[in-house]
């Protein structure tokens, strides 16, 4: 796990509760495993945590692609609905918390491009995983690797397009090499 001071993320005890944690970072930057590393950090520590990931909330293949609109648009844009998002998952993240996590501390959200605009004030603390391009497509499978095209016209389009306009490592509240 990339190297980090929990402490210095975490207000102290007691916690807003819950105390929402935004894990922020490119594709293939790492956040899954982060957070799957953080939630046995935390829960060691003596938090409760719940994980929501953002790509289980990806819209449906005929929303986000052939759309008429650039790949690298269908990704940023079409990839999630971010009103509906903001709406039924940020601004309403206590009702999505499933009854047995009801007494959660933290609860963290991973996923790509969450410093957007519309979400980015849904969050008390932002990690954004820091992780060179051919790094994270190094950890692409080999087969992967060979359409470089969608990479280059789909993908790094629109991360290129979030660094620029965002600025999440400037927004973030802590940035992590990954």
């Amino acid at each position: 796990m990339a190297h980090f001071d929990l402490e210095k993320i975490l207000p102290k005890p007691p916690l807003k509760e819950p105390f929402l944690l935004g894990i922020d970072g490119l594709s293939r930057s790492g956040k899954t495993t982060f957070v799957s590393e953080l939630e046995h950090l935390l829960e060691m520590s003596g938090y409760r945590s719940v994980t929501f990931h953002i790509d289980d909330y990806i819209e449906p293949e005929q929303k986000r692609y052939n759309t008429g609109h650039e790949e690298w648009y269908e990704y940023y844009f079409l990839q999630w609905d971010v009103a509906k998002l903001k709406e039924h998952l940020f601004d309403s993240i206590m009702e999505r918390i499933p009854p047995e996590n009801l007494k959660a501390d933290v609860v963290l959200i991973e996923g790509v491009f969450l410093q957007r605009d519309e979400w980015r004030s849904a969050f008390d603390c932002v990690l954004f995983l820091e992780c060179a391009r051919d790094v994270r497509f190094g950890r692409e499978n080999e087969e992967t690797q060979k359409n470089l095209k969608k990479f280059q016209e789909r993908y790094w389009k629109a991360e290129d397009y979030y660094m620029d306009t965002v600025k999440p490592l400037e927004r973030a509240d802590f940035v992590i090499e990954s």
